[in-house]
């Protein structure tokens, strides 16, 4: 069993993972009952478990949020480190203009041209209920031997960590 210390690391090195690889692919249920996914740059994951991103209002996922439960996926990848996270959570809209203002950046004015005062733009937080994570801390040298090693084997490599951690 874990202890709540393992956990809080395990936390705490999925958080470090994601404010690395920045860019995840949130996946919804549109009304059709399909998945779909489109980019979103994490903005923070805080102590929490929480990952704070930057939408509008009127966006067709925060519909789709509220009504499938609330249930999101969230997929990071950075492919050159091989590192992998995936995220089970819960999501919702959160209009805090203080939280806005520290999380405010310059890229978002492309997708905000009115600032931080645009009327149409909002927080979704996500409360990560279970991740996994896939980490290898070898070079993409290493990897590519251990690939080829499995061809000729037949035994599949080992890439390094995975872990599911539960908040």
């Amino acid at each position: 069993m874990e202890t709540k210390q393992q956990n809080n690391k395990q936390l705490e090195k999925i958080g470090d993972m994601i404010e690395d690889i920045r860019i995840a692919m949130m996946t919804t249920v549109d009304e059709q009952g399909n998945l779909v996914s489109r980019p979103m740059a994490a903005l923070q994951v805080d102590e929490e478990g929480t990952i704070w991103f930057f939408t509008k209002r009127t966006s067709p996922k925060v519909d789709q949020i509220e009504k499938n439960e609330h249930k999101v996926n969230l997929s990071f990848a950075d492919v050159s480190d091989a590192d992998y996270v995936s995220v089970s959570g819960t999501a919702q809209e959160f209009d805090d203009r203080a939280k806005i203002d520290e999380l405010w950046n310059p890229q978002a004015k492309a997708w905000f041209p009115n600032g931080k005062e645009d009327p149409e733009l909002t927080l979704l937080k996500v409360h990560i209920d279970m991740a996994e994570y896939w980490n290898s801390s070898d070079s993409t040298m290493v990897r590519l031997f251990q690939q080829a090693a499995a061809v000729i084997t037949g035994n599949p490599p080992k890439m390094g960590e995975n872990e599911k951690v539960y908040n």
